[in-house]
């Protein structure tokens, strides 16, 4: 299968702190769900940021369709409408007076006209079971509808590749479970999908493809199936609950 989006050997420092990342290879394919784990400061938000153009690279490339990452503004651009991001806090990408506008405000910046951008948005909304929400001021969702409202901004601009920095965090069984199956829905369209998170068991049930960073690195890239108790030790992750948010009862496995 031909990848989508590839980083060949990505570096970087920031300024001030020993974190970045350090020569990190990545391959994602059309409809293959990726998981990216690792301990808090190992890269992963580091890596997305730039998947997505928000950061250069000190060395290493990116590479979508057979086209190489430019620092060329109309370029990052076009790369941004071919690769989403949601971010890791909403409220820094949430700036709409309602839900509606927020989400059309991506399809506009395409250059789409008022009826296709509103359109685009509310399929959005009707993806992740929000349209009920489509006429509510941005400032009076809750900390988990504003994290499903970020999502829909990103999937009305229809992107070909689609990053996500911990989506789940926040969310009750029931908004994680519509979360989940909008990004299911996804993937069977085509849209590849990486996503970090520090659930080992949603990586576990979700993932096609791992990838885990510890300090930088990869210690390990490959099917989910390849994530043993070995690599969760050396990447100090945890495997405490099980899936079943209704139980309590801590299970068997590897803790940090």
């Amino acid at each position: 299968m031909t990848p989508i989006l590839e980083a060949r050997g990505l570096t970087f420092r920031h300024h001030g702190d020993a974190g970045g990342l350090n020569g990190i290879s990545l391959t994602l394919r059309r409809g293959r769900r990726t998981a990216l784990l690792g301990p808090n400061g190992a890269g992963k938000s580091t890596l997305l940021l730039h998947l997505n153009g928000l950061l250069a690279p000190a060395g290493g490339e990116v590479w979508l369709e057979g086209r190489r990452l430019t620092r060329d503004a109309a370029a990052l651009t076009e790369w941004r409408r071919a690769v989403g991001l949601v971010f890791q806090h909403p409220d820094d990408q949430l700036f709409g007076p309602t839900v509606l506008a927020d989400v059309a405000m991506g399809p506009r910046n395409l250059g789409l006209d008022d009826i296709t951008a509103d359109e685009r948005a509310r399929g959005a909304l009707a993806e992740l079971d929000l349209s009920h929400l489509a006429a509510r001021p941005v400032h009076a969702l809750s900390a988990g509808e504003k994290r499903r409202v970020a999502l829909a901004g990103v999937i009305a601009m229809q992107p070909a590749v689609l990053l996500l920095d911990e989506p789940t965090a926040g969310l009750d069984a029931d908004s994680e479970g519509r979360l989940l199956n909008a990004l299911e829905r996804l993937a069977s369209a085509g849209v590849a999908l990486l996503m970090a998170t520090h659930d080992v068991e949603l990586a576990r049930e979700w993932a096609d493809d791992v990838l885990v960073l510890v300090d930088g690195a990869a210690v390990l890239s490959g099917p989910i199936e390849s994530l043993t108790p070995a690599v969760m030790v050396q990447a100090r992750l945890r495997r405490t609950w099980t899936r079943q948010r209704a139980s309590l009862d801590p299970v068997e496995g590897v803790t940090s």
